[in-house]
């Protein structure tokens, strides 16, 4: 799960084409913990999840739903 999480907020965050640095001028999270999440190693919790999704202006739903190539 956690690395789905960290998977999908790179993919998303990078979508957008913002920077880790872009995100935590947005969420207040520092880089090291964005970059600690995308590698899989954080286990944020659901309001954590939240929080960054609004960063990136998408739903949490989509930090926790496997892609079609993750299933």
């Amino acid at each position: 799960m956690r690395r789905l999480v960290g998977g999908n907020f790179a993919r998303l965050r990078q979508a957008k084409g913002l920077t880790q640095e872009d995100v935590e001028a947005r969420s207040g999270f520092s880089q090291q913990y964005i970059s600690g999440l995308e590698r899989g190693q954080r286990n944020p919790t659901i309001i954590t999840l939240y929080e960054l999704a609004q960063a990136l202006g998408v739903s949490h739903v989509e930090l926790i739903t496997p892609q079609n190539d993750e299933t």
